[in-house]
């Protein structure tokens, strides 16, 4: 009787000959083709959002390690940090960390990058913790809330005593002084600005096709939150004299040439906001929309706000900062004999 031999799976790839690799690879890239095809207009445009993130999260790695990556090199340790930066840095909700991780991924193979499954999945698992966060859940639904003089003085008293610290403290000072949007105060320029004897007369470059503006930066009264002390402070500190009004400085304390994108200064803003314990999430966009309901308050002129934060007469945006700020303002139950 024949012994019976169990039977043995061969481990070994399929070795293909040439003609059968071209057709095979053909397929591969009709496949992809096909795909992307038929793939919603609004998919593709969250793919290419998503692969800028990507870029800016390598902009914001080489800012630190002094080494860029290429955009390809997908691997676990770059997926997984790419998670931690949009949690921690972008501050961005669980649900669409999710999809900008499938974004990438989707990208970059239809760039023919290898994206190991060890990296999409070291990525989830690196997320599924966020997903049971309810404040981290809860991210993204509403407007970013209004900064306030309070907060501008606790991101002050919590600045770290260095260059770095002093530049971000000018930067966000800046921000909310002049109403910025993170990519104007990106955009600007030493030379741009010019001190005269009331304040800083601050030129506002022209970002995204909107038209340029000057604006009037007045001394504070507190020397703590003084945006005009604070830029005359960075400006000395980094010898500045032309170019860009803020620079990049890496971990080892050296300026470098180009100027931060909008996304840095966001980053410089929530970061700052963070460090100070600040309850509310702050971004960017909370210096802007601080200013506006600030200056509401301390009585200033609608046409005067809208010419600080180049709004239009007819923006329901500003009017909405407007009708926030005016809230308390005669409030219709306020002595009525209640």
């Amino acid at each position: 009787m024949t012994d019976l031999v169990p039977f043995q799976p061969s481990t070994a790839p399929a070795a293909y000959d040439p003609a059968t690799l071209a057709v095979l690879a053909a397929m591969e890239q009709a496949a992809e083709e096909h795909l992307d095809a038929i793939r919603p207009h609004n998919t593709r445009r969250g793919y290419a959002n998503d692969w800028a993130l990507w870029g800016e999260f390598h902009d914001w790695l080489a800012e630190r390690t002094g080494h860029r990556l290429p955009l390809t090199a997908v691997t676990k340790g770059t997926l997984v940090g790419f998670v931690v930066w949009l949690d921690t840095v972008k501050l961005a909700a669980p649900n669409s960390i999710d999809r900008r991780i499938t974004g990438v991924t989707v990208t970059a193979r239809a760039q023919g990058a290898e994206v190991p499954k060890e990296a999409t999945v070291a990525a989830r698992q690196a997320l599924k913790p966020l997903k049971a966060d309810p404040d981290r859940v809860a991210r993204g639904r509403g407007k970013a809330p209004a900064a306030t003089p309070t907060q501008l003085q606790q991101m002050a008293d919590a600045a770290p005593v260095s260059l770095t610290g002093i530049r971000d403290r000018a930067l966000w000072l800046m921000a909310f002084g002049m109403a910025g949007r993170s990519a104007e105060v990106g955009a600007l320029r030493a030379d741009g600005i010019t001190l005269v004897s009331e304040g800083l007369d601050v030129q506002v470059p022209s970002v995204k096709a909107r038209p340029a503006r000057k604006v009037r930066v007045a001394y504070g009264a507190n020397p703590d939150t003084c945006p005009v002390r604070a830029w005359l402070t960075w400006r000395a500190a980094a010898g500045i004299i032309s170019g860009p009004a803020f620079l990049p400085i890496d971990v080892r304390g050296r300026i470098g040439s180009a100027a931060l994108s909008a996304a840095a200064c966001r980053e410089i803003i929530a970061r700052s906001a963070e460090r100070a314990g600040i309850a509310v999430r702050l971004t960017g966009h909370s210096m802007r929309s601080g200013f506006i309901t600030t200056a509401r308050k301390a009585g200033k002129r609608e046409e005067k706000i809208r010419a600080q934060s180049g709004h239009a007469a007819n923006s329901p945006v500003f009017w909405g900062y407007i009708q926030e700020a005016d809230a308390w303002t005669d409030a219709a139950s306020e002595g009525i004999g209640l």
